[in-house]
């Protein structure tokens, strides 16, 4: 039930107060309407869904609605009721399958972390090598930090006696790893001309095992430098396969979490008196809008439907077993007049917790591919993932986005840039009186239309069920 401050909240001003029972005044936490009917069918062995199927029936062929929106669909059952065994047997189903997503989409974003991580790895390493084949400032500087992880990981430093540093120690080569990281020959064919060029002046021993070490490097350099650059085309495509993988597994749990939030109870009916836990009993809650277009503003009729039943387990040849509601429902017609906007509005309060259910995977993955920067953004794009761009308005400073905020931050953008192409629209003038007065006359002359069509829903409904009627 809706608080007035909730209806102020989403533009609805005025409260419903209404007699809900004898002498007893209250709120119902809906919206004013222009005009509403209640009616209350009971019958211990007639079906409650043929009330439901009779009126959406008749507003979508006879009241010529042709919109109808389905606000509200939730249920109750007592605990000991074969229909409460059903329902949660099907949940357990779904749980059990959503668990399972849930665990591999958490696992998949853990191992992004490390591709990426890899990639940055990549990158650095191939700068290196990159820049020492270049002729710029940078190139000795490069080739140097390449010979130092040459001689750590390949010669194991110092603690092997054939390297660079194991040789000027152990056989007095001293001179040998300043001569090693002084002389840059570019190809492994360079070699020899180089060493004699440039240090033909040191003994033949030293200028042979300088040869020797820088031969060596140079075919490492070499062979690793193209074995470097397809491990990162490789990586590179694995990670725009595993990234779709991802966004594949959160497609298909959508699904999932919303049966699961339709499947679940609806606690606040567990607890009134209605459902004994010994009997078999249930209740459901429908709520539906028959929405139709009449210039400026919409004829809409909202039907709240309050089903208590007693479901009947039957067999079928052709299915499996299933319930047949019998017992009481309590329908409510309300008449209104609404704009588009006042029916988003509407919608927007009336939304459930499955909102925020399926805002919980979507909202956990975009925060960790949040946290990885715009690296990840800029590999993505580089193996051929496109986004949108986000387009900066004019006279705002520049932001740094995440790199799945373009993503997600797409639909904002999108019902930002509707609300602004509408507000430019409506910029040449603010709204005058004589547009109130036209809005306000287009209400009316709509809630007037609607309170008949409504009037005729509920009549008829009374005579084809051979009700009191007049």
């Amino acid at each position: 039930m809706a608080t007035d401050a909730e209806l102020k909240k989403h533009g609805f001003e005025e409260n419903e107060i209404s007699e809900e029972f004898r002498s007893s005044i209250i709120k119902t936490g809906y919206p004013a309407p222009a005009r509403r009917y209640r009616l209350h069918y009971e019958g211990y062995n007639i079906s409650i869904e043929e009330p439901y199927f009779w009126t959406l029936h008749y507003l979508r062929y006879f009241g010529g609605f042709p919109r109808i929106d389905k606000i509200t669909d939730i249920f109750a059952a007592a605990e000991n009721s074969a229909f409460f065994g059903a329902s949660q047997q099907r949940l357990g189903l779904q749980q059990d399958k959503v668990s399972q997503f849930l665990a591999t989409i958490g696992k998949m974003v853990r191992e992004l972390f490390q591709l990426v991580r890899e990639m940055r790895i990549l990158d650095e390493r191939l700068s290196y090598y990159a820049d020492s084949y270049t002729n710029s400032p940078s190139a000795e500087s490069a080739e140097i930090t390449l010979k130092g992880i040459w001689v750590d990981l390949v010669e194991q430093g110092a603690k092997n006696p054939a390297s660079v540093y194991g040789m000027a120690r152990e056989v007095q080569f001293t001179t040998l790893p300043d001569l090693f990281f002084s002389t840059h020959p570019k190809k492994q064919e360079d070699v020899d001309v180089v060493v004699e060029r440039e240090r033909g002046q040191f003994n033949r021993k030293v200028r042979e095992v300088l040869k020797r070490k820088l031969r060596s490097f140079l075919a490492w350099k070499e062979h690793t430098y193209e074995e470097l650059k397809n491990r990162r085309k490789f990586t590179l495509k694995y990670l725009r396969q595993h990234f779709e993988i991802i966004r594949m597994y959160m497609t298909w749990v959508k699904p999932y979490l919303k049966n699961i939030q339709r499947l679940q109870l609806d606690q606040s009916r567990i607890d009134t008196p209605d459902l004994i836990v010994a009997f078999e009993s249930s209740m459901i809650e429908v709520e539906i809008l028959a929405i139709k277009p009449a210039g400026m503003v919409n004829q809409c009729i909202l039907m709240h439907y309050l089903f208590r039943t007693r479901p009947e387990m039957s067999y079928s040849q052709e299915y499996q077993r299933g319930p047949l509601h019998l017992g009481r429902v309590e329908m409510d017609f309300r008449a209104y007049a609404w704009t588009d906007k006042e029916i988003e509005n509407y919608k927007k309060m009336r939304e459930q917790e499955d909102l925020q259910l399926l805002g919980v995977i979507d909202g956990s993955v975009k925060a960790a591919l949040e946290a990885l920067g715009d690296e990840l953004m800029r590999y993505l794009k580089e193996a051929g993932e496109e986004f949108e761009e986000k387009k900066e308005m004019p006279k705002a400073p520049p932001k740094r986005a995440g790199p799945f905020m373009s993503v997600f931050a797409g639909f904002a953008e999108l019902f930002t840039s509707f609300k602004m192409n509408k507000s430019l629209k409506q910029a040449g003038k603010k709204p005058t009186q004589t547009d109130e007065l036209k809005l306000a006359i287009a209400k009316k002359n709509a809630a007037d239309a609607v309170k008949k069509v409504m009037w005729n829903t509920y009549h008829h409904f009374k005579k084809q069920h051979e009700m009191l009627n007049w």
